[in-house]
């Protein structure tokens, strides 16, 4: 079966690991890597070679080409210069594109961004920015407060920038958590050495800086977009597929065209789209699976976003601030944590955790097993102190959201190194790396004789 992938993304180099014999066509000139880091290279935590994602060598992966149409009744992609791929199966990981704000003054005339203005969704996009910081900017706005924003905004804090967050919406990650939780990481953003503007939107760039749409002018020497992007659908449009807010897939992850599916941040299942890693690389497994024989069932993706900058630890289990449920929530100002949990039925349906991350290997094992609690427990698990009460995770539990890995299979390995290359934790945003940490240093103490 020749399986052709349009995309060279994290899903589809995930989905490449999991088949005997698969084409990858790329329009970026870089192997596939790990965009979820691509603020830690900004940072200065990782070189970009670091973020590299294993290919293996069956791989036919073909880079800086770009797919112009879907020829579905001969089964061919036609290529930017004329040639075509013949295929059995076209998988479509096309990903997302960055959203463009209306802001005037940000595209020049002709069609190219103000020299001022930087995206950053691919590497290419990082390394336009390193290029820019190297001309010494002192001030630079981000527009967006969503995750990638503050992700954006930290690392530049961190290389002694003058850095503004300007988000149209009321509060930071808007999308994700609450006032409570967004009030703890403005704080923080703001002992970092970060202003935040909320409630304001950015609406024209000049030779002056940017201004708001309250009057205000903010003199700055660059400005990076980072208000968040929509699902890459043209392609798709054009072949005459079902596409709504992205290409629509059934639960076996088909399009309208039973030999064509669609998976990561492309596709949409139902009502939902997701954005993260954790559903792409769920999506890939599933769809391996699929075309190797198997009967799978994909139902739906269980969101788990967590935020990965320097002194700003986030995590969120579901929809919190749109799901139904008792609330149980602690915040604590003084030390920057915030912890809510939604409990219906006694089972946690949704979690926000900001600031301490302790219990979130435990909270998101009775999410994910949907444990029944007792009445006092929530309470409990969220006042549970990791020094006093050091977490137990059953073999069974997920420690890694983004590569499904549980608690056993880390276990099962002698050292960081041996988990990256046998189960790829760690290697998706690196949320998981204390607590992966913290098994491994377990595992040897039990594994030392007495």
């Amino acid at each position: 079966m020749r399986v052709v992938v349009v995309g060279a993304g994290m899903a589809a180099s995930r989905l490449a690991e999991l088949l005997p014999d698969v084409t990858l066509l790329g329009d970026e000139l870089h192997a596939p890597y790990n965009r979820i880091l691509l603020s830690a290279v900004l940072e200065g935590s990782h070189h970009p070679q670091t973020l590299g994602m294993r290919v293996p060598d069956h791989v036919d992966l073909r880079l800086g080409v770009r797919v112009v149409e879907i020829h579905r009744q001969d089964q061919e992609v036609e290529l930017a210069d004329g040639s075509r791929v013949p295929y059995d199966r076209l998988v479509l990981a096309t990903g997302s594109i960055s959203t463009l704000p209306p802001i005037r003054g940000l595209v020049r005339v002709d069609g190219q961004l103000h020299d001022k203005v930087h995206a950053f969704r691919t590497l290419a996009d990082c390394q336009r920015l390193e290029a820019a910081l190297t001309t010494e900017p002192a001030r630079v706005v981000v527009v967006g407060g969503g995750l990638l924003g503050l992700q954006v905004a930290r690392a530049l804090s961190i290389r002694g920038l003058q850095t503004e967050i300007v988000e149209g919406g009321e509060h930071l990650l808007r999308s994700q958590v609450g006032a409570s939780a967004a009030a703890i990481l403005a704080r923080d953003l703001a002992r970092l050495g970060t202003t935040v503007y909320t409630g304001a939107r950015a609406v024209r760039l000049s030779d002056h800086g940017l201004t708001l749409d309250n009057g205000h002018l903010l003199e700055t020497d660059l400005v990076v977009l980072a208000a968040g992007g929509r699902p890459s659908t043209a392609l798709a449009r054009r072949a005459g597929l079902d596409v709504r807010r992205g290409v629509v897939v059934d639960h076996q992850l088909r399009t309208s065209d039973e030999r064509i599916h669609a998976i990561g941040d492309c596709a949409q299942y139902g009502r939902q789209v997701t954005g993260f890693v954790p559903p792409a690389w769920e999506q890939a497994t599933l769809l391996a699976r699929h075309l190797g024989g198997e009967d799978i069932a994909y139902d739906g993706a269980r969101t788990v976003a967590r935020l990965r900058a320097t002194d700003l630890d986030v995590a969120v289990l579901g929809d919190p601030e749109r799901t139904e449920g008792r609330v149980v929530e602690i915040s604590n100002p003084i030390t920057s944590s915030y912890r809510q949990l939604v409990v219906r039925e006694g089972v946690i349906v949704g979690a926000t955790l900001v600031g301490d991350l302790s219990g979130v290997g435990l909270i998101t094992q009775y999410y994910d097993r949907r444990t029944v609690l007792g009445p006092r427990e929530p309470g409990d698990l969220l006042m549970a102190n990791r020094a006093a009460s050091p977490v137990v995770l059953s073999d069974d539990a997920e420690v890694c959201a983004c590569a499904g890995v549980t608690a056993g299979r880390i276990r099962s390995c002698a050292s960081l190194a041996q988990v990256r290359e046998t189960t790829r934790a760690t290697t998706g945003c690196g949320g998981c790396a204390s607590l992966i940490d913290q098994l491994l240093v377990a595992s040897t103490l039990e594994g030392t004789p007495q």
